[in-house]
């Protein structure tokens, strides 16, 4: 079965609905151009409570010390995301400075890109495999493009990876039968409008992932 996660969450009632649909995720946006980003203050009511096996994750792009510290100081996580263009190098210092375990998204457009997925393998806890953004892009991730799916058929990584990029209630049956992801991540694909999550997609997408 599939761990999922749903990310870019922002509104109680959209919690609930991927907890209680079997989530094993549940994503916060620290990036402040993204439609979906919370402060800290909102992470840390909407990821009280959680059930004990929900993770709760925070993305950020190129966080410095000084945001991690702060945000970490009045939010709990369980799991950073890191989905910039950190180096491998600067992975390993977050996950010294956070004591958290940390999963570092790639981009994904060709073949060439697959390389950095084991570099990051090196030092990351797990990886997120995704989309590669293009370059006129505001967002790092979130953008509803999916890439070539069978550039990842037959490879391994040496950490847990999950599947991001365009995914559907639609469309996430396959790709998880044609990649053999072990998890998968949702954002944009379980929304109405940039930021407006859907209870009814994610009790979808989790079913379809399964």
């Amino acid at each position: 079965m599939a761990q999922v996660k749903i990310c870019g969450l922002s509104q109680p009632a959209d919690v609930a609905a991927a907890v209680d649909s079997g989530a094993r995720y549940v994503g916060f946006v620290f990036y402040p151009k993204s439609p979906r980003a919370v402060t800290a203050g909102q992470a840390r009511r909407l990821g009280a409570d959680l059930p004990p096996g929900v993770a709760r994750v925070g993305l950020f792009v190129n966080p410095d010390d000084a945001m991690l510290e702060a945000t970490l100081a009045q939010a709990p996580l369980d799991m950073i995301q890191l989905h910039g263009k950190e180096s491998p190098e600067r992975v390993a210092q977050v996950k010294a400075l956070t004591g958290l375990p940390v999963m570092k998204a790639v981009g994904i457009a060709v073949p060439d890109d697959l390389g950095a997925l084991t570099d990051y393998g090196l030092v990351a806890d797990m990886l997120l495999v995704d989309a590669k953004a293009p370059p006129e892009a505001d967002l790092p991730g979130g953008n509803g493009l999916a890439f070539d799916w069978r550039l990842l058929v037959g490879r391994r990584w040496l950490r847990p990876w999950l599947l991001a990029g365009g995914l559907t209630p639609l469309n996430v049956a396959e790709a998880i039968r044609l990649t053999g992801a072990p998890g998968v991540d949702v954002s944009s694909g379980v929304e109405t409008a940039p930021g407006v999550k859907d209870a009814a997609l994610i009790r979808d997408f989790i079913a379809a992932s399964r």
